[in-house]
């Protein structure tokens, strides 16, 4: 299951990465041109979405999904641990007496 979502979210990002570099600026339209805000109210709203704009909103759901899908599955707890098979000491660890001063 979890190696399936990641090819999944691997093909996604190379989709999405796609998709938003087809896209073309949001300077250049001649709005942009003529002063930004203020033109814009002159040329009216922005166009309507379009096909493009819907397919990437759809990647990066897609996208969102898997990354949290993928995050839930990673945190399935371990049986085993290294620290847990490692042996214990068997002989105590002896106290070392530093030598005293002579003045």
């Amino acid at each position: 299951m979890f190696t399936l979502i990641l090819a999944i979210h691997i093909f996604v990002c190379f989709l999405l990465i796609t998709a938003i570099l087809i896209q073309p600026g949001k300077g250049s339209d001649i709005s942009s041109a003529l002063g930004g805000g203020v033109a814009s109210d002159i040329f009216g709203p922005g166009a309507p979405a379009n096909i493009m704009n819907k397919i990437t909103t759809v990647l990066v759901i897609i996208f969102m999904i898997t990354s949290i899908s993928l995050t839930i599955l990673s945190k399935s707890p371990y049986e085993s641990s290294v620290i847990k098979n490692m042996e214990r000491a068997t002989t105590p660890i002896e106290e070392k007496k530093m030598p005293e001063k002579s003045e």
